[in-house]
């Protein structure tokens, strides 16, 4: 009887042992890491046009506003100032001294110290024969204490270029920021007398 014992003690034990030694090996994350590709592991965003020059000019809108208040955040006489002033000056097609009046004058005006874009949409009018590329959106202004001073509807024209003979690279500028679209004409349709 104690041989049966041991030998089912036995048992018991080398069934338990060899259950923890058989435990299915997992793979770490670093080696998941270590053996991927990008095909793997991310799968591909599908983007359509519209998806696409949204997602650019939300991306653009708020790094122009990003540089606009760390150049009014400096003394705008330094050496820095000017590299952000030419920086901000690289969004737009043809900049010129008009260009960030606007802009820096209502970001001034408020004491902004951060904007953060939002609601954006792309929108087209069209002037004449010309067709026009607007984006409007929602900005809302923050203070030194990052409390709200307020939230503003904006327009801001743009535009976009060929970069390549291909015709499939483009390039973003802008045209004007913080525009007012332009108005119909107020003309009454019907007799007049």
């Amino acid at each position: 009887m104690k041989r049966i014992n041991n030998f089912l003690i036995f048992t018991v034990l080398l069934t338990l042992f060899t259950a923890c030694n058989n435990k299915t090996s997992e793979v770490s994350d670093l080696d998941k890491l270590r053996n991927s590709n990008n095909e793997k592991s991310y799968p591909a965003v599908q983007m359509d046009s519209m998806q696409a020059i949204n997602s650019i000019t939300k991306q653009k809108v708020q790094e122009l506003l990003d540089l606009s208040t760390l150049y009014l955040s400096g003394n705008r006489n330094t050496e820095i100032d000017t590299v952000i002033y030419s920086q901000m000056e690289s969004y737009f097609h043809k900049p010129d001294s008009l260009t960030f009046k606007t802009l820096l004058k209502e970001l001034d005006s408020m004491k902004a110290k951060t904007a953060k874009v939002s609601n954006l949409n792309v929108y087209k009018e069209f002037y004449k024969k010309d067709t026009l590329d607007y984006a409007k959106f929602n900005v809302e202004y923050f203070d030194n204490k990052n409390k709200s001073l307020g939230s503003f509807e904006k327009n801001a024209q743009y535009i976009l270029l060929s970069t390549s003979k291909l015709k499939k690279e483009f390039k973003f500028y802008f045209l004007d920021f913080y525009s007012k679209p332009l108005k119909k004409d107020s003309t009454s349709v019907g007799v007049t007398k």
